[in-house]
């Protein structure tokens, strides 16, 4: 059987990851059925509004709610992604942290310092984004093949122009 909201197995200091469609949300899990997350304001409850308010917004607050009302009816997990990489602080660490930071308001930047850069900053003590370092591969990769593209049409067009000139 699937876990439910009630019982997903998380730990308090656990990362939640929430599938959203177009974009994963990053939550802390506190216990009590609660996280704490980094979230700009919005009226739009749509996936397109969501992620348009995620790349408009330079501000967002940090929230305190039930693990259901921020995962509603989308798929989630517990995600502590970078446990391999970094040691993680202690979980009560992490939850005393985590509710200190609750009602603030702070910089949002979907590339710098978006929900998961909150939340791995709040595990670890070091602030990634995994949707980052893959946006930006694969920004990486698209660029380095226009150039290829254009380096073998620029050869091709040399290669087609001597062969005229030797005719």
């Amino acid at each position: 059987m699937a876990p439910t909201l009630f019982d997903h197995g998380a730990k308090p200091g656990d990362l939640i990851e929430i599938f959203r469609g177009t974009y994963e949300h990053w939550a802390v899990y506190i216990g009590g059925n609660e996280v704490v997350h980094l979230i700009p304001p919005s009226d739009d409850s749509s996936p397109f509004g969501s992620l348009l308010m995620l790349l408009d917004s330079s501000r967002a607050q940090v929230r305190r709610q039930k693990i259901w009302e921020v995962v509603g009816g989308h798929r989630f997990e517990i995600n502590n992604l970078l446990d391999h990489k970094y040691e993680p602080r202690d979980r009560h660490v992490i939850v005393r942290e985590a509710c200190r930071m609750v009602s603030e308001e702070q910089p949002y930047n979907a590339v710098t310092h978006n929900c998961e850069h909150f939340v791995t900053e709040i595990r670890y003590g070091k602030s990634e984004s995994r949707q980052v370092n893959r946006a930006a591969a694969i920004g990486g990769a698209a660029a380095a093949g226009v150039g290829i593209v254009a380096l073998g049409a620029a050869l091709l067009a040399t290669f087609l122009k001597d062969d005229d000139d030797d005719e």
